[in-house]
């Protein structure tokens, strides 16, 4: 509180409001990328299967390129202890060769680690968005589809194995398929959100854009839910206690969506 001298040995007095915190940069960023990939998501489902198979198998090959590089990087001096063929005439048996092949599959140079890995991680995701489109649902069968054709084809690229490529290559897929589908299984059984947050997602995604993730709670208390963001008014924030200054920043924002704005 300030005082200040006025007329009539009078004073006035004012309260100076604490200044806003400036919101996380971090929950910002983290905000506008879940924007980003909203955008792109609903963007792929608005076009044919072939285009969206494309796009995403590329997507995901240049990400698994880049992490099959970093793999060949850090195991550069294993893959170099490793001989570069396996000649029959080194006397090993066969399944000392399919285990040095194995172990040369992932300790490869960064090109071939790239490869390797571009082509695992582009065709289980394109075979994933086929299965998506064909089935209309994405679950422990498709994602098992999925790894079975990656694994196959890693197999392939990386010669994987012993000689026959062929068997190989099936039991890779059988490998992956039955890894990936207890990881999904798993995932889905300790990764379920609670189900009232299925009501909260856009309401926690403006709030956090805004800086204001703190007074989720506050909406939660009066069933402000996701449909409710259109209808909402000052003296709905109000009754919930978000304080004037909040209020003024939410109604704004959704005033300026068009997507909310169109619900009303």
């Amino acid at each position: 509180m300030v005082g200040h001298g006025g007329g009539g040995g009078f004073g006035r007095s004012m309260v100076l409001a604490p200044p806003a915190s400036p919101p996380n940069p971090i929950a910002l960023a983290q905000a506008r990328f879940k924007e980003l990939e909203t955008g792109f998501r609903a963007w792929l489902e608005k076009q044919s299967m072939a285009v969206e198979a494309a796009v995403v198998t590329a997507t995901n090959a240049a990400q698994g390129a880049a992490i099959g590089g970093l793999l060949g990087t850090l195991t550069s001096d294993v893959s170099s202890a490793l001989p570069a063929s396996t000649p029959n005439a080194a006397g090993l048996n066969p399944e000392a060769i399919a285990s040095l092949k194995n172990a040369q599959a992932f300790t490869g140079s960064p090109l071939v680690q790239a490869r390797n890995f571009a082509v695992m991680a582009g065709a289980n995701a394109g075979i994933s968005s086929v299965m998506k489109r064909i089935r209309g649902v994405e679950d422990v069968q498709s994602s098992m589809v999925a790894a079975f054709g990656s694994g196959a084809l890693f197999s392939l690229v990386s010669g994987m194995g012993g000689p026959n490529q062929a068997a190989n290559a099936v039991t890779s897929g059988l490998f992956f398929a039955l890894f990936q589908g207890g990881l999904f299984m798993v995932g889905q059984k300790f990764s379920t959100p609670p189900d009232e947050d299925v009501y909260y997602s856009q309401t926690r995604g403006m709030l956090t854009s805004l800086g204001l993730q703190k007074y989720e709670k506050n909406f939660k208390k009066g069933l402000l839910t996701d449909s409710t963001l259109p209808l909402l008014t000052d003296s709905a924030l109000r009754d919930v206690n978000v304080p004037p200054g909040p209020r003024l920043l939410i109604l704004d924002h959704i005033h300026s969506d068009p997507e909310l704005t169109k619900g009303r």
